[in-house]
């Protein structure tokens, strides 16, 4: 019978701290609201034909002048400098595979992106250009479990007037604004991870991808790759919880047109899509 019952018990326990796990935070749901039904340009509203490379300055005017709100990504350089960089590696933009992390923002500017007269941006810099005319969505990048880059993020952003919400793969970092600023919309990125993306390698990927980190963050929304909204811990957050739904990253029209009903808001690139 004590045997019958410890198991009885555990199959009680488990799905309760599975769904306790994987819970969103409750109390943000107005605010979060302002960022549904968006478009997000993913890394600006950038076209390499037309020589505007991601996460430009071109880019970020492109996207307001088109009226879509702004996704971009923000990692810290080797003198503390927040910089607007997709890439842990500068190879595929700048042509020189070292890490971003280890040079100065100087040494940053003597490089080009994707062969233009484009450099990386300081994030204050893209501030002041967007200046609150459209929604900004700030994907935060750690280079390790330390969380410093997010005080210098917030630092920024205390003086920025405009809407913006964070999101980040690694919930440290929602952890930090949940501590620190929790009046601030964070949200959770992920999807199916077969590779590690998320910082820290395969636990932690595997415990984003199930969600199952959400109760250190405690994200507002969740941020899922389009391709796999059929994972149950994402579909128990949109259906059961209500949680807001954010697609990423929508690359032609007819992944957009079928990705409506499942999401709120948008993510796209390499096409425009009808901002209504």
């Amino acid at each position: 019978m004590k045997v019958l019952f410890l198991i009885l018990l555990f199959l009680v326990l488990c799905p309760a701290f599975y769904f306790y796990c994987i819970m969103p935070r409750f109390t943000r749901k107005e605010q979060t609201k302002r960022f549904a039904h968006q478009l997000f340009a993913h890394r600006g509203l950038f076209n390499p034909k037309l020589g505007i490379p991601e996460n430009s300055m071109p880019a970020f005017s492109r996207a307001i002048e088109k009226g879509y709100g702004i996704e971009l990504d923000v990692q810290v350089t080797k003198d503390n400098r927040i910089v607007v960089f997709h890439d842990y590696s500068l190879g595929r933009m700048c042509g020189i595979d070292i890490p971003l992390e280890t040079k100065t923002y100087a040494e940053l500017q003597e490089l080009c992106l994707q062969n233009t007269r484009e450099t990386i941006p300081l994030l204050s810099d893209v501030l002041k250009l967007v200046n609150g005319q459209v929604p900004l969505l700030v994907e935060i990048k750690l280079h390790s479990f330390h969380t410093y880059p997010c005080a210098l993020v917030d630092q920024l952003l205390q003086e920025y007037h405009g809407s913006y919400c964070i999101e980040s793969f690694n919930s440290l970092a929602l952890l930090w604004y949940r501590r620190h600023r929790p009046e601030v919309v964070r949200g959770q990125l992920s999807s199916n991870l077969t590779n590690p993306v998320a910082e820290g390698g395969f636990l932690l990927s595997f415990l984003v991808k199930h969600l199952l980190i959400n109760c250190i963050g405690r994200p507002d929304f969740i941020a899922y790759s389009y391709k796999d909204y059929k994972n149950l811990s994402f579909t128990l957050n949109k259906c059961l919880y209500k949680t807001p739904v954010f697609a990423w990253t929508l690359r032609s029209p007819e992944t957009f047109e079928a990705s409506k009903k499942r999401f709120d808001s948008f993510i796209f690139d390499s096409f425009i899509p009808k901002n209504e």
